[in-house]
């Protein structure tokens, strides 16, 4: 191996080493937003709805109706529990089969205007999709608190909706918006309006993985051993073995 590609290795590790240092402080402050944006009051939903666009993880006052005629499910989704989502290795009464299941989706008529949005009333249980319109139904004027989600891209390996089987893997809000005639407005409901033997409300996940420390010492102990290598074997003319 000649001088320029041994250099390169030590040069590559460390340049990734600081990428991820970037990338790890990047990570703090979006946690940080989320953090205090879950945390700060109830805002009330604007007028103008396009200011939601920069609104997404604040929580939202509204008070209304729901339209059970017109909810649907989205899914399958793991269930969250105090913003994280329930491990495949749970044991218990959430178990890894049992832990898998569906969003439910439902209009909600708001009473001061001529607005209709949607709510994500919560989690139910893969063996509950056929039978979770039997629950008892809340049909009075309430008021409720929800966290602003943004529509969202198909994710890698997801399959992609088929709105005219009923079938949602993903938050189309638009495409949503036009089963549900509503506005492409979604709320999570916060988990105090969860109901018995109804969904499980809360279903916002708040905690984000920030594995960059070990990616950094990862890279940056690789930048010293290959470092150590070519000083060894350029400089001090010395076999590496």
């Amino acid at each position: 191996m000649d001088i320029a590609c041994w250099q390169s290795v030590p040069i590559a590790t460390f340049a990734l080493g600081t990428w991820q240092i970037k990338r790890w402080r990047w990570k703090l402050d979006l946690i940080e937003n989320l953090r205090h944006r879950t945390a700060a009051e109830p805002i009330d939903l604007p007028i103008d709805l396009d200011e939601l666009k920069h609104k997404e993880y604040y929580c939202v006052k509204i008070k209304g109706k729901f339209l059970y005629e017109k909810e649907f499910l989205m899914g399958p989704r793991s269930l969250i529990l105090d913003g994280e989502a329930v491990s495949e290795k749970a044991s218990g009464i959430f178990s890894r089969k049992s832990s898998t299941g569906y969003y439910v989706i439902t209009p909600f008529k708001l009473e001061d205007r001529d607005l209709t949005i949607m709510v994500n009333r919560g989690w139910i249980p893969r063996s509950h999709r056929t039978s979770f319109k039997m629950e008892n139904k809340l049909t009075d004027s309430m008021e409720i608190i929800g966290v602003i989600r943004e529509t969202e891209k198909r994710p890698t390996f997801v399959p992609e909706n088929a709105p005219e089987k009923g079938v949602w893997h993903f938050r189309d809000l638009d495409a949503m918006a036009k089963v549900a005639e509503a506005e492409p407005v979604y709320i999570e409901l916060l988990s105090k309006y969860s109901t018995p033997q109804g969904p499980i409300a809360g279903q916002t996940r708040v905690t984000l993985r920030n594995e960059h420390i070990s990616y950094i010492i990862t890279w940056y102990g690789l930048f010293v051993s290959t470092g150590y290598m070519w000083f060894r074997y350029f400089v001090q003319k010395l076999p590496l073995v």
